[in-house]
């Protein structure tokens, strides 16, 4: 995965997390404007949530922010 992406979903989570708590789920489209301006980063982000690690559609953010600080 890509740095840029990286950087991306580590500020969403902690945003998410700050603002909701340890409960706070989300999902891969959470890292993206509604309109799909990037869709190579989108498809990057999905392969490495849904063939990668076989998320399912919502996941904890604090579970997601520790598997990308983790290099996963």
């Amino acid at each position: 995965m890509r740095d840029e992406l990286r950087r991306k979903i580590v500020e969403v989570c902690t945003k998410k997390l700050e603002l909701k708590g340890d409960s706070v789920g989300l999902s891969f489209y959470a890292f993206f404007a509604n309109r799909n301006d990037e869709p190579e980063l989108l498809m990057e982000a999905a392969i490495w949530w849904i063939k990668v690690h076989k998320l399912d559609h919502f996941e904890k953010a604090s579970k997601i922010k520790r598997m990308v600080e983790s290099g996963l």
